[in-house]
C-alpha cells in the first residue's frame, strides 16, 4: 500500500482545512486507515481512523467533534476534515493504514502502512 497526503498549510487558529490522502495497491474499503500527527520534539500520537466499511470512526479526545474523518472508496481517497484548530494543533500529519482495524490502542507501532506527511500549522 502507497499512501500520499496533502492538503497542508498555514491557517489561523479557529480557521479550517481539509487533508487528502491518496491510496494505491489496496482498495480503502478494505484496509483501515488513520491520520497521526508528530509535533516538533513530541512522538507521533494517534488523531483519527476508519474502518475499511465506513461504520466505525475513532478519535484522539481533544480533535473529537473538530476533526471528521471520511474516505471516498470510488476515488480510493481518505481525507481530514480539521475546523476550529488550533495552535496546538500545529503538526505534521501522517496517514496510515493498518491491515485489520483495532477497536482501540492506535499507536505507532500499530501501524502496518505510513505515507509521507504534511505540514499544518496554526497560528495563534
Amino acid at each position: 500500500v502507497q499512501l500520499q497526503a496533502s492538503g497542508g498549510g498555514l491557517v489561523q487558529a479557529g480557521g479550517s482545512l481539509r487533508l487528502s490522502c491518496a491510496a494505491s495497491g489496496r482498495p480503502v474499503s478494505t484496509t483501515s486507515m488513520a491520520w497521526f500527527r508528530q509535533a516538533p520534539g513530541k512522538e507521533r500520537e494517534f488523531v483519527a481512523a476508519i474502518r475499511g466499511s465506513g461504520s466505525r470512526t475513532l478519535y484522539k479526545d481533544s480533535v473529537n467533534g473538530r476533526f471528521t474523518i471520511s474516505r471516498d472508496s470510488a476515488k480510493n481517497m481518505v481525507y481530514l476534515q480539521m475546523n476550529s484548530l488550533k495552535f496546538e494543533d500545529t503538526a505534521v500529519y501522517y496517514c496510515a493504514a493498518r491491515n485489520n482495524w483495532l477497536v482501540s490502542g492506535w499507536s505507532s507501532s500499530a501501524v502496518d502502512y505510513w505515507g509521507k506527511g504534511t505540514q499544518v500549522t496554526v497560528s495563534s
